[in-house]
């Protein structure tokens, strides 16, 4: 997620590294480079005019303190300035609405509604203990209304389908028939979407918002289409009184315009973003949270949430105790870690919300990516229990064995022996006395100056 734009970003504080003050020299060099990453980034242009405007107007004159460099004094205004335009603040849907509460769900086809439907359903019963039934008033393409029932039963919502009913606005009606008479706290609707805005499409829509009086009417757009996804959240904000947007795909994208293009041309708040395929993979959107990202700086907070959420508590209890017994990280423990870690999205999506990691060259993130990950579970995978259990056993013969049936190399077997050997290692140093403040004061040592 914006590794073209964190990169260019981090390029161009880096070229203020030993400059004594911010002078109006270096500052329009700077503007200029902020200008062309946004730019390759897809953000609208009126959007980087504004954005930058206020960057110079903050900046005049600032007064750079002792402990802060002139690149980092501009950090934190360009940061300030991102949590500005997209909002400021989190935007919480309104869930106090009469039961059952009604959805709106709009969009372009490919956008990721049904999908999204589908999230936040799931968002909703998991977070907020609530029943939800989803409805499909795609009546063009059959196999929308498959999808989502399908996605409905792998996230145990209620389903509505009548088969006999052919008009949009009668298929609502029926729905929140059903929903009322089923206690559903919420009925999420998931309407038609079109390859392009239409006036039909859009007086469909308009038909079904009279009817059901939506407490959220929710707009979702394909994060990786960039400008396009601000311009077409625009016409339907125009049609339609939005109350939020849901942005998708950002996984898929390195540039994110599209998320600092939307809220500044809508004027309508982002609720939640699509992080992958996954059916838990919804987060709600923080605007503070997002600068944070872009600026190569993590996102802590999220990051601290989903390990509350995914990470097997039982499971990491007992680990703990194991190493403080001084009964050692064996490999078996360490693909519990890995499939925890693959729990939480891979690698990818947990060096994403690390600090620091915005500025490790490609060829290192590469190399500790999903693809590294995936090779080092697979040659885990490939090992006998007693062979996780009890490392030293694999030599010779065993190392081809595990090599030829994770369809590795015997070069890449010893490169997992080894990193294994180093994590037993610092997992010895942690089971002393104060040995996790003495790693998070190293890891804060490791960290750019202002991370925290």
């Amino acid at each position: 997620m914006f590794e073209s734009l964190t990169e260019r970003l981090n390029k161009t504080f880096r070229n203020l590294i030993g400059k004594g003050k911010l002078t109006d020299e270096n500052m329009q060099a700077t503007l200029k480079e902020i200008k062309k990453a946004l730019l390759e980034a897809d953000v609208a242009l009126d959007v980087v005019k504004h954005f930058l405007k206020n960057i110079k107007e903050e900046a005049k004159g600032i007064e750079v303190s002792a402990k802060l460099t002139p690149g980092q004094a501009l950090v934190q205004i360009v940061h300030d300035e991102l949590v500005k335009i997209m909002g400021e603040t989190q935007s919480k849907l309104e869930l106090k609405s009469q039961p059952p509460g009604v959805i709106l769900m709009a969009g372009l086809q490919g956008s990721g509604k049904t999908t999204s439907s589908a999230k936040l359903a799931k968002w909703l019963m998991e977070k907020n203990n609530q029943k939800v039934m989803l409805a499909s008033t795609d009546v063009y393409r059959p196999a929308a209304i498959a999808q989502l029932k399908t996605v409905a039963s792998e996230v145990g919502a209620l389903y509505f389908e009548d088969l006999n009913l052919k008009e949009p606005v009668k298929i609502a009606d029926a729905a929140f028939a059903a929903a009322k008479k089923g206690f559903a706290d919420w009925l999420i609707i998931d309407t038609a979407g079109r390859l392009h805005i239409d006036e039909g499409m859009m007086e469909e829509i308009k038909s079904l918002h009279k009817l059901l009086k939506p407490s959220e009417t929710l707009f979702v757009v394909d994060g990786m289409t960039g400008q396009d996804a601000a311009m077409s959240a625009k016409a339907f904000h125009e049609t339609l009184p939005l109350t939020g947007v849901v942005v998708t795909k950002l996984d898929g994208d390195a540039r994110g315009g599209a998320i600092l293009s939307i809220r500044e041309i809508t004027h309508k708040p982002i609720n939640f973003i699509g992080v992958g395929e996954k059916l838990d993979a919804l987060e709600p959107f923080y605007p503070d949270r997002m600068a944070s990202r872009i600026l190569g700086m993590g996102d802590v907070l999220s990051l601290i949430e989903e390990l509350e959420q995914k990470v097997d508590k039982e499971q990491a209890e007992k680990l703990a105790k194991k190493i403080q017994k001084g009964k050692g990280f064996d490999l078996e423990d360490f693909r519990n870690q890995l499939l925890q870690m693959q729990n939480m999205g891979g690698m990818a999506a947990l060096m994403d919300k690390m600090p620091g990691m915005g500025q490790l060259p490609e060829a290192v993130k590469s190399k500790a990516g999903d693809k590294a990950f995936n090779q080092m579970l697979a040659i885990i995978n490939s090992m006998t229990l007693q062979e996780r259990q009890k490392p030293m056993l694999i030599q010779g013969s065993r190392k081809r064995r595990i090599a030829f049936g994770s369809g590795t190399t015997i070069q890449d077997v010893n490169r997992v022996l080894k990193q294994h050997g180093q994590m037993q290692k610092m997992m010895k140093k942690f089971s002393g006395k104060g040995g996790m403040l003495k790693m998070m004061h190293k890891m804060k040592d490791m960290l750019p100056p202002g991370s925290f």
